[in-house]
């Protein structure tokens, strides 16, 4: 008797260990490669197409990844987070590219689980949301600072009645004809074109079409379709100015927003084979570099020297106007740029519930000097977008800074054409730039 529970002990033990044996031990979770985290966070990307129209900017990926079950916005951003997890798991390469990647994934999911939380209800301020989504936060003016722009117009604008009238005024003889808008725009294009190609080695089947466009928030618009092809539409809601001709040439195709997209189709998705390139997500950090890039692009291309003397030539008798005002019209022009910021201000005081969209008009139309019409316009604009206007101007800014810090000055053009491919080619973000 007293035999028997050792006997039972040992069964037990014995069956015990032949249960361990059988049972697998738990397998460590697998560290996933950058490209399986691409992969999905190219998925991600378009599983918040079906919530945000605008989130997906453009598509050029396997066409059998847009068929897919609806996720929940809670399982977007988890699934999101849990990437960013995953990819800072993996160890650190020393290869520069390879590193610009991984921080690029890193900064586009955050950004993408941050857009989740505003489509859900959150109301972020407006630096608030500038930061989570473009990773940058403009600075701040006051009226004061507009003020002592316009004060430096006055003398430039002479005549009775407000400065904004006066300024409507005197801009009426700049506005392209309807009838002559696309001679112009196509004659503009081919410029920029020629000098980007100079400098930069595109595909040899890159090209766009041009569309005219109305009731757009926007005043042009850049749909890259992949395969190095674009459609570029042109709203012509409002007058075009002269200097639009090749402002948006420059900035909607060459050096701007086609060649961005050309180059990173092919040198990151093709050549690396980089899927996450196949995306572009509206409201991410990407957006930054794309805009700044697009608006730095304009300086790039044609130095002021070159770009009057182009205009002055070819541009001003196409339109049928007089090229003997062109540099009395670029001297109020130049003033009137440095209220680009203006618009920021708007938008941060619409987005943050200190003044309502008519109040923003009205702001807009004291202190960037924009009639009625083109105020509305670019409310609708902030009313749809919110803190992307940061985009144009900080990041124009941004990109100057980076591309001059590198020896690319005005005086330097062939160092300004290198370090501005390099950028458009890469995937550096705002991090990447300061």
């Amino acid at each position: 008797m007293k035999c028997a529970p050792l006997v039972v002990l040992c069964l037990a033990l014995f069956t015990a260990r032949i249960a361990a044996s059988a049972t697998p031990s738990p397998t460590p979770l697998k560290v996933a490669s950058v490209n399986e985290i691409a992969e999905a966070y190219v998925k991600l990307v378009l599983a918040m197409g079906e919530y945000d129209p605008d989130y997906v900017d453009a598509y050029y990926g396997p066409p059998e990844w847009r068929k897919h079950e609806k996720k929940p916005l809670d399982v977007i951003a988890a699934e999101a987070t849990r990437l960013g997890e995953r990819l800072a798991k993996i160890s650190q390469p020393t290869d520069d590219m390879e590193r610009l990647r991984r921080q690029y994934l890193t900064k586009q999911l955050s950004a993408l689980e941050a857009r989740v939380r505003i489509l859900k209800g959150e109301r972020l301020k407006f630096d608030e949301e500038s930061r989570a989504l473009y990773d940058a936060v403009a600075p701040t003016f006051p009226d004061s600072h507009f003020q002592e722009i316009l004060s430096t117009l006055e003398p430039k604008l002479p005549g009775k009645g407000p400065l904004l009238q006066r300024y409507e005024n005197w801009r009426r003889a700049f506005v392209i004809p309807k009838d002559r808008l696309d001679r112009v725009f196509q004659l503009a294009i081919k410029a920029c074109r020629e000098r980007t190609l100079e400098h930069i080695k595109l595909p040899p089947s890159e090209n766009f079409s041009v569309e005219y466009v109305t009731n757009k928030p926007w005043g042009a618009y850049n749909w890259y379709k992949g395969n190095y092809r674009s459609v570029i539409q042109v709203n012509t809601d409002l007058p075009v100015y002269m200097d639009r001709a090749i402002d948006l040439a420059a900035h909607e195709g060459y050096p701007g927003h086609h060649v961005y997209n050309a180059l990173l189709e092919k040198n990151l998705m093709r050549d690396r084979g980089w899927v996450e390139f196949s995306v572009y997500a509206l409201f991410s950090p990407q957006s930054l570099i794309a805009e700044g890039t697009a608006n730095f692009g304009r300086d790039v291309v044609f130095t002021k020297p070159e770009r009057l003397a182009f205009e002055k030539e070819v541009l001003w008798p196409a339109a049928g106007l007089d090229p003997s005002r062109a540099e009395e019209f670029y001297e109020v022009q130049d003033l009137v740029k440095k209220l680009g910021y203006a618009t920021n201000e708007a938008a941060r005081r619409y987005v943050n519930g200190e003044i309502s969209a008519n109040e923003a008009a009205v702001w807009l139309q004291k202190y960037a000097l924009m009639d009625e019409k083109r105020a509305k316009q670019s409310t609708k604009f902030i009313e749809k977008y919110r803190s992307y206007v940061i985009n144009y101007n900080l990041g124009e800014d941004m990109v100057r800074s980076y591309v001059e810090k590198h020896g690319g000055t005005s005086d330097q053009p062939e160092q300004r054409w290198r370090q501005s491919e390099q950028l458009l080619a890469s995937p550096r973000l705002p991090d990447d730039i300061r």
